[in-house]
């Protein structure tokens, strides 16, 4: 084994001879000519073996430590001479072969333990001050890098029997003065040479007594320039020193050996884990496939639909359990949230149902990755069913909820109870989202927690601080106490607090807030009647009819009091915590016609006339107390006159009768009747005063004592008589009424000439016979015929008779029924 090493040894390294002085041949183990070197003395006869020396310290300390190592694999040697001996020049041809002096069984330990243990290399021995260091030593450091030191691990020998050991340092050996060096006196062993007393030593080493330290391993330099950095810590050599008694050496950083366990220590440890993890793999695998081949054909673990669990079960079995559990609530009644609002809808009502086979191809297939099947066990997953909808159906139900979920937005305000204000707060308007609402429903109605639908939310602008604070600074004050406006004579006009609502309102300012608003116009609506007594009303101008001349009576300035002006400071009044009180303001008010303006109209002549008669008592009564009412009548310049406007209501309240009028086309009766003929005569009195036709209606059928196609009816609330004064001067209305005529004249100015041209009659058309009951309801007719007719008007000018305007207007007659009563 001694010998391969160091085959081994020379086989990776270019191998000189030499001491020092001259070169030598080189020599190998392995001749048989090689002569061995001069024995060394014996250990403990006071002579120490030569630092230099191949072989091993049987003392195992520093010297032991310094000597060359070889990588068995690298081939590098690096000497480091022990302490007390001169250090070798390193390059010097003089080679130490440290393999021969290593036993086999310790080599190959050391070899062993090469790849696992590290030691530290500054623990191997003292650094050499650079002025004891050989150049080429120094070069040869210089070339290696701390990183570029790899390490070996070589046996440190423990000593032989023979041989005092470390604790126990010999005695002084002469040969070892001050001035003895033993690399001088002894000569230098061949190389390859192994002491007597080495392999003496190495033969009686076991592998298991061999303990190791760590050596760097040297990096052979890349070329023969020397680098310029710092030589590696390691590659220092250490200076010489006295000779004496050999020091204890030094405990190297490293761990014993006993504690470094080697590869064929760790074999059995990895051997063991590897298996036990191959065996839990193994074990894992089994119980993966025995749980997915007994779990294939069933809904995955930890899967519930709908809120019931079917985890691990077949699917019919899920299938039956779900229905059973499913299918009842379709026929109950689902809680539906639409925002703030809580109402309810019947599934099966609205078209829903369920899909099983979707349903539970929701519930997924069994999952092949290892991790997940394994997290089942600990999971849980919902999923919902699979529905069914009628379109129609679900659409018509979503529309029902209308009525409960939309709103409009109601803005913050204050309103007034009575004397009380009160605040209404804000509220957000929302619209259900009908399409969104439907998915809804189809997708949760059958959870047990209900149903969330979508709304659109339109948002409002007051928020509840501007409401407290419109209410707390403004209403509050305002509706406190009564407000009072003095008038003359000591009257007094009163505003209740109860009132105060019909003056005040708020309205949003646009940034959260309210702003007040006064309305005068209800004020004075309350206020005005209670000192209208002290008020001198204005009265316009007027006309009087005498001596067959119109004469103009003058007009009268009234006193008023000036409403707008009096509640000017109704707004800090209100919200004020003054008096109530307000003085009334009185102003003179100008009539609307004053005496110079009604002299200015140029009512001067009759413009134009026209008397009808032939009605029954009852129709005279109405017709006479219309007449009255629209007698004295001015339309000014470019105004439109209208008798429904004029006259008013016309019923029992304003003493009217019920007189004879035309009721889906036949004869009957009613109050006010009569009051057609009043609207022929007044129309026929502007048609020839040249008035304009602002709206008229003729009857349904022809009543004789009418001119045809120039005649109107009216009807309260629904047929009226209208015309325009086209002219720059005012027209005056007139009426005479006797008990079987009725007059209406028009005076003005007259400007035209007016002619009427009748059209003949054509298309008759025969009646119809109608049977009534006989009653009060039944008025007997012997009906007419029907038939069509025109009139043309011809307008001229008054002075120059030139033709102004030509119209025909044709009117269609219904024949009148003939009416029995029986």
């Amino acid at each position: 084994m001694l010998a391969q090493q160091n085959d081994t040894l020379r086989e990776g390294r270019d191998m000189t001879g030499g001491n020092g002085e001259g070169s030598e041949p080189q020599h190998t183990p392995d001749r048989p000519d090689a002569q061995a070197p001069e024995p060394a003395p014996p250990v403990g006869d006071g002579s120490e073996i030569p630092v230099g020396d191949a072989s091993a310290s049987p003392l195992g300390d520093a010297s032991a430590a310094g000597d060359v190592s070889t990588d068995p694999v690298g081939g590098t040697s690096v000497p480091s001479p022990a302490e007390g001996a001169p250090a070798a020049p390193v390059g010097d041809g003089s080679e130490l072969p440290v393999g021969d002096a290593l036993a086999p069984s310790a080599g190959d330990a050391s070899a062993d333990r090469a790849e696992g243990a590290s030691a530290d290399p500054a623990g191997d021995g003292p650094e050499s001050p650079e002025g004891d260091v050989s150049p080429d030593a120094v070069a040869a450091s210089e070339r290696l890098r701390p990183e570029d030191v790899p390490t070996t691990v070589l046996p440190k020998l423990a000593p032989p029997d023979s041989v005092v050991p470390v604790a126990e340092p010999p005695a002084p050996n002469p040969a070892q003065d001050a001035s003895a060096d033993p690399a001088d006196d002894a000569p230098a062993p061949p190389v390859g040479g192994t002491p007597p007393n080495a392999v003496a030593a190495s033969e009686r080493l076991r592998p298991e007594d061999v303990p190791t330290t760590v050596l760097p391993k040297l990096t052979p330099p890349v070329d023969a320039v020397p680098p310029t950095e710092s030589p590696a810590p390691n590659s220092a050599v250490p200076p010489a020193t006295t000779p004496g008694p050999a020091p204890s050496p030094p405990v190297p950083d490293a761990a014993p050996a006993a504690d470094v366990p080697g590869p064929d220590a760790t074999r059995p440890r990895r051997r063991i884990v590897v298996g036990a993890i191959a065996g839990v793999v193994v074990a894992g695998a089994a119980l993966y496939v025995a749980d997915l081949a007994m779990s294939s054909d069933r809904v995955p673990r930890g899967v519930s639909v709908a809120g019931v669990d079917v985890g691990g079960m077949s699917h019919a079995a899920a299938e039956t359990t779900l229905r059973a559990a499913i299918e009842p609530r379709a026929q109950q009644p689902v809680p539906v949230r639409a925002g703030d609002v809580t109402t309810e809808v019947v599934p099966a009502a609205a078209g829903l149902g369920v899909d099983w086979a979707a349903t539970l191809d929701r519930a997924g297939s069994q999952p092949l990755n290892p991790i997940t099947r394994l997290t089942s066990l600990f999971t849980h997953r919902d999923v919902g069913v699979a529905a069914t909808r009628d379109e129609a159906a679900l659409a018509a139900a979503v529309e029902g909820l209308r009525p409960r979920t939309d709103r409009a937005p109601v803005e913050g305000t204050v309103v007034f109870e009575g004397a009380t204000p009160v605040a209404v707060s804000p509220r957000q308007g929302q619209v259900l989202d009908a399409a969104g609402a439907q998915d809804a429903l189809a997708a949760g109605w059958a959870e047990t927690g209900g149903v969330e639908v979508p709304v659109t939310l339109e948002p409002v602008t007051v928020t509840p601080t501007g409401v407290d604070r419109a209410l707390r600074d403004v209403a509050a004050p305002a509706a406190s106490a009564d407000l009072v406006v003095t008038g003359r004579d000591g009257s007094k006009a009163v505003l209740g607090r109860d009132r105060v609502g019909t003056v005040l309102s708020f309205t949003p300012d646009g940034t959260g807030g309210l702003i007040p608003r006064f309305d005068p116009d209800a004020a004075i609506a309350v206020l005005a009647p209670q000192l209208a007594g002290t008020e001198t009303k204005p009265k316009d101008a007027s006309f009087r009819l005498s001596g067959g001349a119109p004469t103009v009576v003058p007009a009268t300035v009234g006193e008023m009091v000036e409403w707008h002006k009096t509640l000017e400071s109704l707004p800090a009044v209100l919200s004020g915590s003054g008096p109530r009180t307000v003085a009334a303001v009185y102003e003179p008010k100008q009539p609307e016609l004053t005496t110079e303006a009604a002299r200015k109209l140029g009512i001067t002549e009759v413009i134009g006339e026209y008397t009808t008669g032939g009605f029954e008592y009852a129709s005279g009564v109405n017709i006479r107390l219309a007449a009255s009412e629209i007698d004295g009548a001015l339309v000014k310049p470019g105004d439109t006159f209208s008798l429904n406007g004029y006259t008013g209501p016309r019923g029992a309240a304003q003493g009217y009768v019920e007189s004879g009028i035309i009721n889906n086309g036949r004869p009957g009766k009613a109050v006010g009747g009569g009051i057609s003929q009043l609207a022929t005569t007044l129309y026929n009195a502007a048609y020839f005063a040249g008035m304009e036709d602002a709206g008229h209606t003729e009857h349904s059928y022809y009543i004789s004592r009418y001119p045809a196609a120039r005649e109107a009816t009216v009807f309260e609330g629904a047929i009226d008589l209208q015309f325009r004064n086209p002219g720059p001067t005012g027209v005056l209305i007139e009426t005479i009424g006797t008990g079987s005529d009725i007059t209406v004249r028009l005076w003005g100015t007259k400007r035209v000439e007016v002619e009427s041209v009748a059209g003949d009659r054509y298309a008759h058309t025969s009646p119809n016979t109608v049977t009534l009951p006989k009653g009060p309801g039944c008025v007997p007719s012997g009906g007419a015929q029907g038939f069509t007719t025109s009139d043309t008007r011809i307008v001229t000018d008054h002075v120059t008779g030139q033709e102004i305007s030509r119209h025909t207007r044709t009117v269609k007659y219904d024949p009148v029924p003939i009416v029995k009563c029986e």
